[in-house]
């Protein structure tokens, strides 16, 4: 997971780049002593899968720095006190640590986020579903449900025939999370249900929704790969 550490206090993030560092699966993208640097690395599109909190910052607090971000990715909070615990659950965080933290106390919360990923995204090529974080749940989506995916600035946006949702993650991130052998991707912009594309024409493909058929192009550097991927006979 990709981690960040947003904290004014030097020691404590310290601390933190020392645990992370030290523990496999996780890599250390940005420590930051202020919200606004956070942020625009968020603006930039950067994949963040797991931050790290204070709550009491000058300037912005941690709780004005979730609200500022749509769809936050895990957040663990470290804090030097308790009084924020209960408000901060409201805001969906894997966990809630106190300072000074022991190393044992931080595996215990990366193994909290770690299942939660995992329920989030899967952990087997054979799965159906994932589910998606909608405002303060997690919403169950099945593979077959999902007509396209597409890019939005700093986000992505899963189309289905029901809904809409928009998760902060970048479309590289996604496409190595879905099957292949359902999604590919057909522009830089658009991952499509293979099993719901109706027309292929010469630079879009058509998909089928309750209201009307959806037309999304075809990225020249993609056409090649879409063809194999379909099944495909050529008289």
């Amino acid at each position: 997971m990709n981690c960040m550490i947003l904290d004014d206090d030097v020691l404590s993030r310290k601390i933190l780049e020392e645990f992370i560092n030290k523990t496999e699966g996780l890599i250390l993208k940005h420590s930051c002593s202020d919200a606004l640097t956070c942020i625009n690395i968020f603006k930039k599109g950067e994949q963040v899968d797991l931050i790290f909190l204070d709550i009491e910052m000058p300037d912005m607090s941690g709780i004005d720095f979730l609200e500022s971000i749509l769809n936050p990715p895990q957040v663990i909070i470290f804090s030097s006190k308790d009084k924020y615990a209960l408000d901060s659950y409201n805001y969906d965080i894997t966990d809630y640590l106190l300072k000074p933290v022991t190393y044992k106390r931080f595996l215990q919360a990366i193994e909290k986020s770690e299942k939660r990923r995992k329920m989030m995204f899967g952990n087997d090529a054979g799965e159906n579903e994932i589910f998606i974080k909608k405002n303060s749940t997690l919403v169950r989506l099945k593979y077959d449900e999902i007509l396209w995916i597409e890019a939005l600035e700093n986000y992505v946006i899963f189309n289905t025939f029901k809904d809409k949702y928009t998760i902060h993650f970048t479309m590289k991130a996604i496409e190595q999370k879905l099957p292949a052998r359902k999604f590919t991707r057909v522009h830089r912009s658009y991952i499509v249900n293979t099993s719901r594309i109706e027309v292929i024409e010469d630079n879009s493909v058509l998909i089928k929704t309750e209201e009307a058929n959806k037309s999304i192009p075809i990225g020249k550097s993609y056409k090649e790969k879409l063809m194999k991927d379909i099944n495909l006979i050529i008289k």
